[in-house]
């Protein structure tokens, strides 16, 4: 069994700036004056719905959610659009204290691992961002399911052979990440970005990435 403490993360929205991503890419199919905010909240209700109705690459997960904000919007897609989101998540940054932080926990001897809603070539080209080598990465297209369902994590463990008492999962989505985790009796970390006001309660709760070295130390020291 692994000897050392694990750390895994959500990638987007936790290590990847995904709002701006994805507000970005909207802006470019709607117009710069469109109401991105109503836009992110109704593609917050969409992609759940999506994902819980059978397994779909992420790719087109994406694609049909920007097709469903289009019909709600009344717009026809026009040649190029339907594939903007998904074509566009390449260039999403990560945010800017997520390198040094990520370098931090690795320099302190912690294992990393990150846990996505993802497809394989999709994530491959956000890694690069991050800055560091992360020791195992599964994305839904491994597992053939999206968190919140319990597939990440139990493949997880059936490649590592990690501890459970030397882990720690870390994500800014309450419904993807900290209460699944939580239900499953992990320790968590809430990236609480937004400022939201908690439902399930995390271990710990930080603002940014930069706070996260700490917190992981108090849950889980050496």
């Amino acid at each position: 069994m692994d000897s050392g403490r694990w750390a895994t993360f959500d990638c987007y929205g936790t290590l990847i700036d995904w709002n701006s991503g994805v507000s970005a890419a909207l802006a470019g199919v709607f117009g710069a004056d469109a109401d991105l905010p109503r836009l992110l909240h109704r593609y917050h209700q969409i992609e759940p719905e999506i994902q819980a109705e059978r397994y779909r690459r992420y790719r087109e997960v994406l694609d049909l959610c920007l097709a469903g904000l289009a019909l709600d919007e009344g717009r026809v897609l026009g040649d190029g659009e339907a594939h903007a989101l998904s074509e566009s998540l390449a260039d999403w940054p990560a945010f800017p204290e997520v390198p040094d932080s990520l370098a931090e926990l690795k320099r302190r001897g912690w294992s990393l691992a990150i846990l996505s809603n993802c497809d394989r070539d999709l994530i491959a080209q956000s890694l690069p961002r991050l800055g560091v080598r992360f020791d195992r990465v599964i994305v839904a297209e491994d597992v053939r399911s999206y968190k919140p369902q319990p597939g990440h994590w139990n493949r997880f463990f059936e490649l590592t052979d990690a501890d459970p008492q030397r882990h720690v999962h870390v994500g800014a989505s309450l419904f993807h990440d900290v209460a699944p985790a939580g239900e499953m009796d992990m320790p968590t970390v809430w990236v609480n970005r937004l400022g939201e006001a908690p439902g399930p309660v995390p271990d710990r709760e930080i603002s940014d990435l930069s706070g996260l070295p700490r917190a992981l130390e108090e849950l889980m020291p050496a």
